[in-house]
């Protein structure tokens, strides 16, 4: 592990242990909370959708080059 990323957890642990704003503390809560969720389930159906035809195209093949993709929209881009 990166001995600076290491040290900004360690300093943010010392800070953390001296907190006393209740509703700072709840923020950082739910910002965890947050954290631990998973994406999935936070889209909606219309996206899983969508999602699962692509991988579902990408493992049949059904696929178009990023170039040729690049190609067709440029104009837009």
């Amino acid at each position: 592990m990166d001995i600076n990323l290491q040290n900004k957890k360690i300093e943010l642990i010392q800070w953390l242990s001296t907190l006393n704003d209740v509703s700072l503390i709840e923020k950082l809560m739910k910002l965890r909370d947050k954290e631990k969720t998973d994406w999935w389930n936070e889209i909606s159906t219309e996206e899983k959708k969508s999602i699962e035809k692509g991988v579902l195209d990408a493992d049949n093949g059904k696929i178009t080059s990023h170039s040729t993709v690049k190609e067709i929209y440029e104009k837009w881009l």
